[in-house]
């Protein structure tokens, strides 16, 4: 019995529980949940749905919890159901109806915990869409991370996502750093407001090898010439650098075409026949103010150039009219302005604010022996991406990466995460998988299997904490990807690798010795080819390796 099992074996009880006692059947809530109690003494599962109850039809919580009670112990499956404080319901399920999780994790395999409640759901996750004027710093890296995760879990939960990175690859930031290739090529010190690092050199190498005659071409046409070499030479580094993290991209767009195709001016006259923008001051300005947002913003400046925003709009009418019903854009910590500016936008547009979706992201430190790292030795002001698969690898990079909520910065100890040790999260993970996978190879070469004939044997304590930790994998997928919070899957995998190790150490699994095999050690077999389906499961949500061996 899962919890959704028990949640509807709930329902339906208390649907017959108010029948029975002509109370409002209606006031049930839609959903039922039901938790596992901290101490194990307060039974398996708990309810607080008398307490939810009582007040709207009328009857005091704890007698009603006493009926729901009595009626769930006649229920098929359930040992006890017992009164406790104002009226929770403490459940006690059998062994034979908490097994039933292991038959359904071995039956769907890889596709235990997905489900159907975002499908039909077309939706486009932006995400990293760092400026193509140096590698991927840790923040993009941050993203690069959580956001392929998140489309793991959208997919999970049955959405389709297109992952998109937005290249933005117009403006005042490209010239300079095409101004800094054509100093280094020079060999002179880069422009004030440029970019430096050894990455620039290297870069600016490539482009005379690629066009050996740039320098004698006249000013301009020597830096459009670094500008258009340099800028595919760091674009293809990104991606590079990207696809060896296990982050790739469906979709690759240019903010530069948004201006190069007219999107922008077809965007603008939209919003101008709706009535969205007005002119001042020689400007012409989005009645963002009119949505919520603090101020309206300028889209044509003065001198006739468009702003800033103005690819944006262009972006996000472009993306709903490819059909996303959903917009999600992962940004920087610096970028909280624009929570309120693109709602504003969609709504500017006829569409309402919750087509759009924004993630704000943290920052990330690096420290080693106590003290901070805060330079790279190629990119020379940040910490890049390489720098951390270099100190890490890629496993240990996304897991330490993805384990926290977004909205909190985060300090990643580097000798913690390339640690071999208990200490280390991933490792710990990822050990309890390659134990079960020895475990496996083990019981083969002894001729022994997993059945599930017998899973009503598993009586153990620890068993049925193991049964009931793997019961709730659905549960987290599902809350994780509702609330957009990939971190939830890692402190579960941790917590259910704590719980098989414990299992592991009080519940032998394989004869010793002579001693001979049993039902009990094939239906405890069964129970860890379960809990390995459900280690790699979550482990590749996460864009994370399930070893075999370690």
């Amino acid at each position: 019995m899962t919890p959704a099992d028990l949640a509807e074996l709930l329902k339906s009880t208390a649907a017959a529980v108010l029948a029975e006692h002509d109370l409002d059947v209606t006031a049930l809530p839609e959903t039922v949940t039901v938790e596992r109690p901290r101490n194990l003494e307060h039974g398996d599962y708990a309810t607080n749905l008398a307490l939810q109850l009582g007040k709207k039809v009328g009857v005091n919580p704890r007698e009603l919890a006493g009926w729901l009670a009595e009626a769930l112990t006649r229920a098929d499956g359930i040992t006890a159901a017992e009164v406790a404080g104002p009226g929770f319901v403490n459940l006690r399920i059998t062994a034979d109806a908490q097994a039933v999780v292991v038959t359904d994790i071995l039956a769907a395999g890889a596709g235990y915990g997905t489900g159907d409640d975002l499908a039909g759901l077309k939706i486009n996750l932006e995400f990293v869409s760092a400026n193509p004027t140096g590698p991927i710093h840790i923040g993009g890296t941050r993203w690069a991370a959580v956001g392929d995760a998140l489309g793991r879990l959208l997919t999970a939960s049955g959405a389709e996502v297109v992952r998109e990175y937005y290249f933005n690859d117009h403006g005042a930031q490209i010239d300079r750093f095409a101004r800094s290739l054509m100093a280094a090529a020079h060999k002179e010190p880069p422009p004030e407001d440029g970019y430096a690092g050894d990455y620039i050199i290297d870069i600016a190498a490539q482009v005379l090898q690629k066009s050996p005659d740039v320098l004698s071409l006249p000013p301009t046409e020597e830096q459009e010439t670094f500008r258009r070499i340099g800028v595919d030479l760091m674009f293809t580094h990104i991606k590079e650098s990207l696809h060896e993290f296990g982050t790739d991209f469906d979709v690759f767009t240019h903010e530069d075409s948004m201006h190069t195709s007219g999107r922008v001016e077809e965007a603008i006259a939209r919003l101008r026949a709706n009535g969205a923008v007005y002119e001042k001051d020689g400007a012409t300005w989005l009645r963002t103010t009119d949505y919520g947002d603090d101020k309206d913003r300028v889209v044509i400046k003065s001198d006739g150039n468009p702003a800033y925003i103005a690819g944006d709009l262009a972006y996000y009418l472009d993306k709903r009219e490819r059909g996303f019903g959903l917009c999600i854009y992962m940004l920087g910590a610096d970028h909280h302005g624009y929570i309120a500016r693109l709602k504003a936008a969609a709504q500017a547009f006829g569409y309402s604010p919750d087509t759009v979706e924004v993630l704000i992201g943290q920052l990330v430190n690096l420290v080693r022996d106590g003290q901070p790292v805060k330079m790279s030795k190629r990119a020379g002001t940040v910490i890049t991406l390489d720098d951390l698969v270099d100190a890490l690898g890629v496993d240990a990079a996304r897991y330490s990466l993805t384990r926290s909520s977004v909205d909190s910065p985060i300090d990643i100890d580097l000798e913690l995460w390339s640690s071999a040790s208990s200490e280390n999260p991933v490792y710990y993970v990822q050990y309890a998988h390659a134990r079960l996978s020895a475990l496996a190879r083990n019981a083969a070469e002894l001729g022994l299997a997993a059945d599930t004939a017998n899973l009503g044997l598993l009586t153990h304590e620890k068993e049925g904490v193991l049964m009931r930790s793997l019961g709730e994998f659905p549960r987290v997928v599902k809350t994780a990807a509702a609330l957009r919070e990939p971190h939830r899957i890692c402190r579960y995998l941790e917590d259910l690798a704590g719980d098989y190790h414990r299992f592991y150490d009080s519940c032998r699994v394989l004869p010793q010795g002579d001693e001979p095999a049993g039902e009990l050690n094939s239906a405890r077999l069964a129970l860890c080819a379960a809990t390995r389906q459900v280690i790699g499961n979550g482990l590749q949500l996460l864009g994370v390796s399930a070893p075999e061996r370690m």
